[in-house]
């Protein structure tokens, strides 16, 4: 009886363990689908291996954990991908579970809720916004009709560095820049000019702040019991910046209802706007202005800061520029297309210096990035930044080389995915065409008619490529140069 009682326990046993063993087996295989992941701390999660500038920090955690990897921001899941293969997953083989944003308070309180177009969910009233904003400002007819207005304030702003050449006086060219593309915008969307001295200062310092508060990584997101903490001072910070945002555009909304009161209205899109949110329930939408204002000022800084420590390249696109262009105008946008090795400095810069250095999107069901699982509600972010540094994609990554681009047809508008500064697919940026050839003329011409000598008194030999904080690029240092007459008499007619 015993005998028999131990063969029963003994099979009762062995067949415990297997099912034991067997399903520790497939919990171990579902888990290993996971991208791999660093240890975590309770609570903070994987939050003390950030660094300030994030998408550099994920960049190295890329070179120890692989180009697809899982991190816990507090209690929130984070999938960080670094490879070409994986970007096209999400931005264009599962695009339909990666159209949302994740939640940022900082930016919903600037938005309304995540009213304006930039993090609106995507949705009905997403896709309202992007066919007026497409069809009303941004598609290629207007841009065509519009081009008379680009010019004009390229003319400025190179009548105003000659001054400055003529006096022999430095420029802080990133306050300069932004006034350039914020004038361009403001006319394009408000039918407004910001002259020297009003309010042109304040929008661009605003949107600068925008840009730098929005680019910082918020606890109160991240950590459960923090939710209603301001424990950096962001949400008093937000508060002060979006009040004076938010003045500077209401007094120009003002303006606008008082023109249309008076039948005075411009065809612009801000009227088009009001005109449809007084006949549909559309908040209207303010973050288009701040939207293309630093993002092409930055861009046209970074490249020229690169051409200053390459002086070599610097010479080289002088030389394109004078023998399509010659000396008795400047470049304008009908040149582009003809100044080959101009459009490989920009996309080598924009390699290198991306407009947007990361691409945030929140998975909305299961799905299969780089061989891994993405769980749905997973935050899974698109390190731009560390895709143009791959040494596995470039040769050289780190070396600013523009030759890279001669001869072959890698472009910057989303189709090739080792190449990502404005987006791709849905929700690339909409004003990229624009901003391309803001960036183009305005980089084009500031070297056909200037040679640009670093610092306040034009004695440093080379500038700095430090990087600043904000969701978009900044430098770290204001690029100062002394801008020096290269043309005499400098052709400020097109």
């Amino acid at each position: 009886m015993a005998d028999l009682l131990v063969g029963y326990f003994t099979i009762f046993l062995t067949c415990f363990i297997s099912i034991l063993f067997t399903k520790l087996y497939k919990s171990s295989r579902v888990k290993s689908h996971l991208p791999p992941a660093p240890f975590r701390l309770p609570i903070i999660g994987h939050l003390h291996l950030l660094s300030p500038i994030t998408h550099q920090a994920f960049h190295k955690l890329s070179t120890r954990h692989g180009q697809v990897f899982r991190l816990f921001l507090g209690s929130t899941p984070c999938v960080v991908v670094s490879s070409p293969e994986a970007a096209k997953d999400i931005l264009k083989t599962h695009e339909n579970a990666f159209l949302d944003r994740p939640h940022n308070s900082i930016v919903d309180y600037f938005t309304y809720g995540g009213k304006g177009f930039i993090f609106a969910p995507y949705g009905p009233y997403w896709k309202s916004l992007k066919k007026i904003i497409m069809s009303e400002l941004l598609n290629g007819k207007k841009l065509d009709y519009l081009y008379p207005v680009r010019r004009d304030e390229t003319n400025r702003f190179i009548t105003y560095l000659s001054q400055k050449a003529k006096d022999g006086k430095y420029v802080e060219l990133e306050v300069e820049l932004m006034k350039l593309t914020s004038n361009v915008i403001s006319r394009l969307f408000m039918s407004k000019r910001f002259s020297q001295g009003d309010e042109s200062g304040d929008l661009t310092k605003i949107i600068t702040e925008i840009a730098e508060i929005a680019g910082k990584f918020n606890l109160s997101d991240h950590i459960w019991f923090c939710k209603n903490l301001d424990l950096q001072g962001f949400g008093k910070i937000t508060q002060n910046v979006h009040s004076r945002y938010d003045a500077l555009m209401e007094r120009i909304i003002l303006e606008h209802e008082e023109a249309r009161k008076q039948e005075t209205r411009a065809k612009d899109l801000l009227n088009i706007l009001l005109d449809i949110s007084e006949d549909e329930s559309m908040d209207r939408d303010k973050d288009i202005l701040g939207a293309g204002t630093d993002t092409s000022a930055i861009s046209v800084e970074w490249a020229l800061a690169e051409l200053i420590n390459h002086p070599n390249i610097m010479r080289k696109a002088v030389e394109e520029i004078d023998q399509v262009v010659g000396k008795n105008r400047l470049v304008q946008e009908s040149d582009i297309p003809d100044l080959p090795y101009l459009q490989a400095i920009v996309k080598e810069s924009l390699r290198l210096h991306p407009t947007a250095p990361m691409i945030l999107r929140l998975s909305t069901q299961d799905c299969t990035v780089g061989g891994y699982r993405i769980p749905a509600n997973t935050t899974t972010l698109v390190n731009v930044w560390s895709l143009g540094r791959d040494p596995m994609v470039w040769e050289c990554p780190l070396e600013f080389m523009p030759e890279r681009f001669e001869g072959k047809p890698l472009d910057v508008r989303g189709q090739h995915f080792n190449l990502l500064p404005f987006g791709s697919g849905r929700r690339i940026c909409p004003g990229t065409s624009l901003g391309l050839l803001m960036i183009h003329v305005t980089l084009g011409a500031m070297i056909q008619c200037f040679e640009w000598k670093a610092g306040e008194h034009g004695n440093l030999a080379s500038v700095d490529m430090e990087e600043g904080v904000g969701i978009t690029l900044p430098r770290a240092n204001p690029l100062i140069c002394v801008p020096v007459v290269r043309l005499d008499p400098i052709p400020f007619q097109l």
